[in-house]
């Protein structure tokens, strides 16, 4: 299943990257060559799900199916040859007082045929609303990562929420409760984690202008093994209803790595998202 996940994700990265070279050849035709590779740089770093305006809960949510999808991939040949690919998205299901959400964010890198990367990021949230600002919800979020001290990591939670602002201008809401957490460890002689674990999370979004949004999605997951957090920071700016260019930056930090492995990982990501309801 990952061998053709992966061809498939290949066959889509070789195909934005023909269209981009055929349109870099003409150097003398207006095209900025230095501008497109400082484009490919900052693109060259996997993007993220993208979340813009979408709260916890279901205000403001349309009955029925929405949601958005972000597309990030390059690839180069020559004396370097490497493929990154980088594909988002957030799908939201409402029909009454009852929600479902599914966040996804997966990407993968090869340089010189050796892959470097690989990491998969997924959430689905069941959210059942009790008032106009305080709901319930039932929650399975987690990481798979080969790359990184924890290979595995899940958190399974429920608890309940509260909307602190929800105006046209600015939307924070807040949510915690416990759960059950359990994560693969890289170092197979550290053991794996299965244990109890309470979780909260923060979601922030404020409207700079008519089409520039500013967002910070914060997840805490403390447990006695390891406490986890994950941060989102990203700026949304509109180009049509349905296209919006994301750039953002990704945090994930652990207190208590695997020896050999950092406590932060950054994720710099620029990508293009389309929305629709």
């Amino acid at each position: 299943m990952k061998t053709s996940l992966c061809a498939v994700f290949g066959a889509l990265v070789l195909a934005t990257s023909v269209a981009s070279v055929a349109s870099a050849q003409n150097v003398f035709g207006g095209t900025n060559v230095a501008e497109d590779r400082n484009e490919d740089l900052l693109e060259d770093i996997e993007d993220d799900a993208d979340r813009d305006l979408d709260r916890f809960g279901n205000e403001g949510l349309p009955q029925g199916f929405s949601g958005s999808f972000a597309l990030r991939g390059i690839a180069n040949s020559g004396n370097t040859d490497s493929i990154d690919v980088g594909v988002g998205a957030d799908l939201n299901y409402v029909t009454g007082a009852n929600g479902f959400e599914l966040q996804l964010s997966y990407t993968y890198g090869e340089d010189d045929g050796t892959k470097n990367e690989e990491s998969l990021f997924y959430a689905f949230q069941y959210t059942r609303e009790i008032t106009p600002v305080i709901f319930g919800f039932a929650k399975v979020q987690g990481s798979v990562d080969e790359f990184s001290s924890f290979e595995n990591d899940t958190f399974a939670s429920l608890g309940a929420g509260y909307r602190i602002f929800n105006d046209a201008d600015r939307q924070w809401s807040v949510q915690a409760g416990p759960g059950y957490r359990f994560a693969e460890l890289s170092d197979i002689t550290a053991g794996d984690v299965s244990e109890f674990a309470v979780g909260a999370s923060s979601d922030f979004a404020q409207k700079l202008t008519d089409t520039v949004f500013l967002t910070n999605d914060t997840d805490v997951i403390w447990s006695d093994s390891d406490t986890v957090i994950y941060n989102d920071l990203a700026l949304s700016v509109s180009m049509t209803n349905s296209l919006a260019l994301r750039t953002s930056i990704l945090t994930e930090y652990h207190t208590d790595p695997t020896p050999g492995f950092e406590h932060t990982d950054n994720t710099f990501g620029v990508s293009l998202v389309y929305s629709f309801n």
